[in-house]
């Protein structure tokens, strides 16, 4: 987020939110999964919904992204159906030990942020093993 003017950085912002929301997430746990510092408490969570952009932070930028990636990912997944996008992230879930995608992310962190884009976005998979993920011939 470093490069966005501070209006992009409240949009993301918001827009990360009314996702994590959307899962069902509390204000603990929201804390927790961007990895925000120890100064910003909970119960300034709501923050974030309202006025604040999210500290330019590269952890909570990376996650941020993640998050943006997962989104992204759902509405491939689901075009016409927001439910499902959101039921998909609560339901247990074979891939993830019967664990809901987002109970993986909340308690595994980044690495459960990795999984779940992962198990969503068979290109971000392909960039992890090192491979090419672009098609062009290479010079």
């Amino acid at each position: 987020m470093t490069d966005l003017t501070l209006d992009e950085r409240l949009l993301l912002t918001r827009r990360t939110m009314q996702l994590l929301e959307d899962w069902g997430l509390a204000a603990r746990d929201i804390s927790g999964l961007l990895q925000l510092p120890e100064t910003i408490k909970a119960r300034h969570i709501g923050r974030f919904r309202d006025q604040d952009a999210f500290p330019d932070d590269p952890a909570v930028n990376r996650r941020v992204a993640y998050l943006a990636r997962i989104e992204e990912a759902l509405h491939t997944y689901f075009p016409r159906n927001p439910e499902m996008r959101k039921l998909w992230v609560r339901r247990a879930n074979k891939q993830f030990g019967r664990r809901a995608p987002v109970a993986v992310m909340v308690e595994d962190g980044e690495s459960g942020l990795i999984s779940v884009l992962s198990h969503l976005d068979c290109t971000f998979a392909w960039d992890l093993t090192g491979s090419r993920a672009d098609y062009q011939r290479a010079s």
